[in-house]
Order: C-alpha cells, then structure tokens, then sequence
C-alpha cells in the first residue's frame, strides 16, 4: 500500500478534494466525487475530502465506539470489531476496487464512509463505517459522503451495492432512502451486548 501523494482535485465549489494516500487515476477520482458537484449547503464552506491519513483508522474506530455506546450502549465487541474490519480493509486497500473518503472541518475530522468491494461481482459491493461527527450532523456532510460514495460505484459499473444497519437510526434510514437505498432484510439479532433489529438495504 503506497502513501504517496497525489495532486488535489481542483474543483470549482467550497469543497476542497484531495487524495493524500492510495493511488487512483485522476479520471476514477474524479467519478468517485471529487468532480464539481452543486452542493448548495452554506456549511459545507471550508470542508476538505480526502482519503487516508496516518491515524485515521483509530480516529473512525473511535467516533463508532463512543457513539454507538453513548447512544445505544454497544459494548467492547462492537468496537474491536470495527477495528478489527476496518484495519483489514485499509490494509487490503485496492484503490481500483474500494474507496474512502474523509471529511474535516477547519482540519477537525467531521465524518467518513467507504466502499468495500472485495466481493463486487458474487455478494456485491458494501457501504461501510458511514459516520458524522455529531456537532456536524445536519449540515450535508453526510449527503456529501454518501453521494461521492454511488458515484464511484456507479463509475466503477457495480451490478449491487448494499449497507447493514440497524433499526431505529431513523435520521440515517431517511438518508439512505432519500438517495434510493431500499429496505430488503430484518433480523432480530443479539449483537454487540444488546438486542437488535438488524437491517439490510440495498440500492435500486
């Protein structure tokens, strides 16, 4: 896995797009998101985009574990899992396949998400460790993300492209569905120290 840097992604919007570490072709950067989109939300002035940075692992493993424990009070599984699954993804990272993207604000990390396309063309492709630090949360910076997201998907012509999440994160649900991610599976689960619904969505 190279660290090298790459050229930012000149754009003619408030968000500014740069790749700090895994290789891509600037034309499959571009279809991931970093071309000029309208975003029209005045608080996403001064956001950045990037993809890996040296501590970034830790940083989302740390906003889920927090989050999801002060929130829904997931245990210590839950958070040596998303470790444990998001250090194997960055470790595997082929930028021809999956993706990453980070966003900051004034330099403070506001949220992520990723395509896990190990198994793109049998199981389809995965949206994962979707997050947004919550003091920025209704600012559009999880539309952001989640659209940079399908549109590499789309660009990289992926026949499926599915999420798991859990019932009862309804501001996340009305996201998803907004950008036509439908509801296929439930499951009641006991996972991570609690009792769950556990939801699979798919994209139309």
């Amino acid at each position: 896995m190279s660290l090298t840097t790459t050229n930012q992604c000149q754009v003619r919007t408030n968000v500014r797009c740069s790749l700090v570490s895994f290789p891509i072709k600037l034309d499959a950067f571009q279809a991931s998101g970093c071309a000029e989109k309208k975003l029209g939300a005045r608080d996403l002035q001064d956001i950045e985009i990037s993809g890996y940075f040296p501590g970034v692992v830790g940083k989302i493993t740390e906003i889920h574990a927090v989050y999801y424990h002060e929130n829904w009070g997931f245990d210590v599984s839950f958070e040596t899992e998303v470790g444990k699954e998001l250090s194997e993804f960055i470790g595997q990272f082929d930028a021809d396949r999956d993706g990453l993207w980070v966003a900051k604000k004034n330099g403070e990390f506001a949220g992520a998400i990723a395509i896990d396309g190990n198994n793109a063309f049998t199981d389809g492709v995965r949206l994962r460790w979707f997050i947004v630090v919550r003091e920025f949360q209704k600012s559009g910076i999880g539309k952001e993300l989640i659209l940079r997201a399908i549109d590499f998907c789309k660009y990289k012509r992926y026949p499926k492209v599915y999420l798991w999440t859990f019932e009862g994160l309804t501001k996340a649900r009305r996201l998803y569905e907004a950008v036509n991610f439908r509801l296929c599976k439930e499951d009641e689960v006991a996972q991570w120290g609690q009792n769950i619904k556990e939801q699979k969505f798919e994209l139309e």
